[in-house]
């Protein structure tokens, strides 16, 4: 077996850290099975080196070595790259296409930020890595797949599972073998050496003399958070390569290529307070949305009013409270003005419901108040409604019920699933 240091040189990874040395050595160690690994750490770290040496010192070295970034796939069409799908699966699928499953028979597949999986993809996954079979998008063919998965991700994955993103079983299923690279605040002996690696790639690649850092730059250098990781430095070591005249670098210099505070790097956001902001704002939500229903029927009793009577000043005198909480409290004529251009708006049977209350001699606000104890706010049987009346009218036609929800065909079977309808 070949040791750490050529694997290294291999691969072209820079850095004695001993939590990088092992694990580049838990890498080698698997790699001789068919044991499902994950790797993980922040982004920017270097996890695709891992499942390439992985690749490399298997059997499988001579079979496809695929890498998937699963965030980067829409979820519509994941299904369809990763299991392949049927001519006329669905619209634009004009011929049968091999998925990487299939296409990586005998090899590996690399899928990174596998935390980004849609749920649906994650069910199939698993049964890949169960019993190697899959099934292509519109076909009910069970398909045999003899691969190699390596996953990676940036996502706290107990999170995720807490959460209900990412599935338990598959979680445990791929980890099988956990590879966690260290970030590069973790590696502070290796933070030099790496960007005079990058300094040297990027004078030859310019064709110019090669920077060189003072020894308070050395110091800056590895005092810094490095949010980014290697590809963070590696990015500033191009910065300067290409933009400072003096190949000397003083602290100074460096300090003005390093972001200052906080850094707008993406990162995992506390979850905790996400989900209580989330909260707020759905309560302000629903106090907004009830004080204007309570607006709206205060209109509805002065409509009725003005209906009945007619009389523009004796309805202002008699409910002055009701039109200074309606229109605030302005000056008395602008108040006045803005009552008296007030549109009437009713529909003929709601006229003709509230002509049939007063002929009664019933509470002349009755009907206002039983429209406003059945309407209803739940966004949940409001989308329920729609999805049953659309799916009526088109005889249960799902794509044309979608084209005229304005909704894909996908999240509407999904909805008549969660609604059982």
């Amino acid at each position: 077996m070949e040791s750490i240091q050529a694997i290294k040189q291999r691969f072209g990874i820079i850095g004695n850290d001993p939590k990088l040395n092992r694990a580049i050595e838990k890498a080698m160690q698997v790699a001789a099975t068919d044991i499902s690994v994950l790797v993980t750490g922040e982004s920017g770290v270097g996890k695709e080196s891992v499942p390439k040496i992985i690749h490399q010192l298997s059997h499988r070295k001579h079979g496809k070595y695929i890498a998937v970034n699963c965030g980067a796939i829409p979820e519509g069409t994941i299904d369809s790259e990763l299991f392949g799908h049927e001519k006329g699966a669905f619209t634009g699928a004009t011929q049968t296409r091999s998925g990487y499953f299939e296409v990586a028979d005998g090899g590996t597949i690399f899928l990174d930020e596998v935390g980004e999986l849609p749920l649906t993809t994650q069910v199939r996954l698993l049964r890949v890595l169960e019993n190697g079979e899959f099934i292509k998008v519109g076909s009910s063919k069970v398909q045999k797949t003899d691969v190699r998965i390596v996953a990676a991700t940036n996502v706290d994955m107990f999170e995720a599972i807490k959460k209900e993103k990412f599935r338990e079983d598959l979680y445990y299923r791929l980890s099988t073998i956990d590879i966690h690279l260290p970030p590069l605040r973790e590696r502070k002996d290796d933070i030099h050496l790496l960007f005079r690696k990058f300094a040297s790639d990027f004078a030859l690649k310019y064709k110019m003399p090669t920077i060189k850092l003072e020894d308070t730059a050395v110091a800056v250098l590895q005092k810094h958070r490095w949010n980014g990781n290697i590809r963070q430095l590696r990015n500033v070591a191009e910065q300067i390569s290409v933009l400072e005249q003096n190949r000397i670098i003083s602290a100074a210099v460096l300090q003005s290529y390093l972001p200052s505070g906080q850094s707008n790097l993406p990162a995992v956001v506390n979850s905790t307070k996400s989900e209580s902001d989330f909260s707020n704002e759905r309560e302000i939500l629903y106090k907004v949305l009830f004080d204007m229903k309570s607006d709206l029927n205060d209109l509805k009793k002065l409509t009725m009013e003005l209906m009945k009577t007619g009389n523009v000043s004796q309805v202002e005198k008699d409910n002055e409270s009701l039109i200074q909480k309606i229109y605030g409290e302005p000056e008395p004529e602008a108040n006045r003005d803005n009552f008296e251009n007030m549109e009437i708006l009713a529909i003929p049977e709601q006229a003709e419901q509230i002509i049939e209350v007063e002929n009664n001699d019933q509470d002349k606000y009755h009907f206002a108040e039983e429209i406003e104890e059945e309407e209803t706010l739940s966004l949940h049987d409001k989308e329920l409604e729609l999805i049953k009346k659309s799916l009526e009218r088109h005889q249960g036609k799902r794509k044309l019920a979608a084209a005229e929800l304005g909704i894909s065909e996908r999240t509407l079977y999904r909805k008549i699933k969660q609604y059982d309808l």
